[in-house]
Parts: C-alpha cells; sequence; structure tokens
C-alpha cells in the first residue's frame, strides 16, 4: 500500500500555501480527470451510463465514511435543500434548537418556515438546552465561522432523552474527522470542502424508516426504477434513501467518486492524525507569537480573533486564509504540511 505521503504527492500540486479548505477543498488530480473524462463524453456523443454509475459509487462510498448502509444515504447538491425537507415535515409550532451562528444553510430553512419556533443557543450550552417539546436539534459537528466541535454525543443523549430528533450538518468534518452517521436522525455534508470534491454534489443519511420525511423535490431519479418513471407522476418511489435523491450534477459526481476512492484509501483516522497534529503546531506557534485563537480543542480548523483583517495580505504573500467576521480562519487538511504552518506563522510575525 502506498504511503500517505507518496498519494498526497501525487495527487495534489498547490501553486500556494493553500490553508482554506473549510471554504473549499483542493482537486485530486485523479478527480480532475474523471471530470475531464466526463466533460468528453459528453462532447462527444458517448452514452452516459457509466456517469450514473460513478452517482452510486459516490454514494457507497460515503456509506462506508458513514458507517452505514447505501440505502440510508440520498444524493443531491447541498445542505439546504436536506434542511428544508427536515423544516416541511415538522408540525406548525415545532421547536428546533440550534447553536448561535451556526451556518445558514443548516438553519435556515426552520426559520423561513415562518411558523417553527426556532430557539439558539450558544454551542457549549446545547445539550442542556433541549427541554420537553424540543422536536429537532439542528447543528453542525463542526463550527464553519471557528472550528469548535459540538459535544454531539451530550446532544443526543438529551434529545434522547426529551424524544426529540438530531440533525448534523457534518460538512466541515466529514474527510478528517470520523463520521458516526447512525448515531443521529439525520446526517447531510457538502462534498466540496474535506472530501475533496467539486461543487454541486452532497449526501444525506435518513433513518431506516425514513425519519417522516415526504420526498418532495422527487422527480425521475426518485423513482424505484428511474428510467421507468420520467412521465408523469412517480409511481412507486426508490424503497431506499434515494427517494430523496435529486437529479444529479452528473460531471461533479464522477470527480467525487475519485476523491471520495483517494479519502478511503488513506482512511480517514490517518487524515485526521495529520490534520490535528498541524492545527495544533500552528495553535502553539500562536502563543509563542502572543496570540490567542478561538478555544476549539481537536480542530483542524484554527480561527484567531482579530487578525482576519490580514487575509488580502497574506493571499497577495500565496498564503490562502479566510476573513470569518474578523478572525483569521486557517484549515489544515491532508495536503498540507509542517512547512505552510511555519509559513504562516513566519507571515504573521510582520
Amino acid at each position: 500500500m502506498e504511503t500517505f505521503e507518496n498519494l498526497v504527492r501525487a495527487e495534489f500540486t498547490p501553486k500556494h500555501t493553500f490553508l482554506n479548505t473549510a471554504s473549499n477543498g483542493l482537486l485530486p488530480a485523479r478527480t480532475v480527470s474523471a471530470m475531464q473524462q466526463a466533460v468528453r463524453m459528453r462532447a462527444e456523443g458517448t452514452p452516459l451510463g457509466p456517469l450514473y454509475e460513478d452517482v452510486e459509487a459516490a454514494r457507497a462510498s460515503f456509506a462506508r465514511l458513514a458507517g452505514v448502509p447505501a440505502t440510508r444515504v440520498a444524493t443531491g447538491a447541498s445542505v439546504a435543500e436536506y434542511g428544508g425537507l427536515i423544516a416541511a415535515s415538522l408540525p406548525a409550532g415545532a421547536e428546533v434548537l440550534t447553536a448561535e451562528g451556526d451556518f445558514s444553510s443548516l438553519v435556515n430553512p426552520f426559520h423561513v418556515r415562518g411558523d417553527l419556533k426556532v430557539r439558539a443557543v450558544p454551542l457549549e450550552r446545547l445539550a442542556e438546552s433541549v427541554r420537553p417539546g424540543t422536536a429537532l436539534v439542528a447543528v453542525s459537528t463542526a463550527q464553519s465561522a471557528d472550528g469548535r466541535l459540538a459535544d454531539l454525543p451530550a446532544v443526543r443523549e438529551a434529545a434522547r432523552r426529551h424524544g426529540a430528533r438530531t440533525y448534523a450538518d457534518a460538512s466541515q468534518s466529514a474527510g478528517w474527522l470520523p463520521l458516526d452517521g447512525d448515531a443521529d436522525d439525520f446526517v447531510a455534508a457538502v462534498g466540496f470542502k474535506w472530501l475533496l470534491g467539486p461543487h454541486g454534489g452532497a449526501f444525506f443519511v435518513v433513518p431506516s424508516d425514513f425519519g417522516g420525511l415526504t420526498p418532495l423535490l422527487a422527480g425521475w431519479v426518485a423513482g424505484e426504477i428511474p428510467w421507468e418513471s420520467c412521465y408523469g407522476p412517480v409511481e412507486e418511489p426508490a424503497r431506499s434513501a434515494r427517494r430523496f435523491d435529486i437529479s444529479p450534477s452528473l460531471f461533479s459526481y464522477a470527480g467525487l467518486r475519485a476523491s471520495l476512492e483517494l479519502i478511503e484509501e488513506i482512511g480517514v483516522d490517518a487524515v485526521h492524525a495529520h490534520d490535528t497534529a498541524l492545527a495544533d503546531r500552528f495553535r502553539a506557534g500562536l502563543a509563542e507569537l502572543g496570540h490567542t485563537p478561538v478555544d476549539a480543542p481537536g480542530s483542524a480548523i484554527v480561527s484567531v480573533p482579530g487578525l482576519g483583517h490580514r487575509q488580502g495580505e497574506l493571499s497577495r504573500a500565496g498564503i490562502e486564509v479566510s476573513d470569518r467576521a474578523g478572525n483569521l480562519r486557517a484549515a489544515f487538511h491532508l495536503y498540507n504540511t509542517a512547512a505552510d504552518v511555519d509559513r504562516l506563522l513566519d507571515a504573521l510575525k510582520a
């Protein structure tokens, strides 16, 4: 088996110090090749059957990463569409508990319903804030703004105690943090960040009984036999989570299949160890410089208050990070090295 370093070296050739995976991940070489091949198929008029096979392969790959059967995984394009399905399933007046400042794609579908009681509390108080009458707890596994990790075991235990469901958005952790897709009622994740895929692909894990969801976005691909569901209403919805699929962006899933294969080859445990070691190195360096990051132990995302204004300057110097609410956000993934960390620290000394 190839080593971690050899696999990464063969797949990634960044021109700059890229520390912005929390915005979007770099595409592996195999992913670029797969997408180019898919585009050629369209240009040449080749039958597209293999691209639909890519969708199923990507579904199965994500299911393995999540530790659930592929029959419980739906494919789509964004987290917001899944949140919309969950929001639509709730009765008027139901309480949805969220974390303050969580990502809009997670929380907004519950707000636009207009007749739900959406309550936001500090992330660290999420579990203790579940109460009788709470119908759903929706939270990102890792906060986009600053990398703080949700105490998911505590949230799940509190939700079970009060009869509430849980909905986890793993977009900022799937690919570097081990994922237990069977522990929550619903799990969503986009593919273009830590899973290293192109934009336009996302996954949704549902319970075996579908959790009371109605396939409101269902088209022909959501039929039990898709090619026999092209005209008129879908007579037989898929007997699996595929009933929640939307028509796939085929180029995206051609690439996403290849990206997920790489994640599986390397292994999430190895990626986790690599990413968090770099993040810890950055935290230690920040302490030496007199800076205190947002407290987010164990996260691959490090957010530094008061330094966001330096994002433009760092980008001009060839170091890509984010400015989030005045904080400098650096995200460390498998293609990063200790030299990348040290280059960022050296730049921050100036």
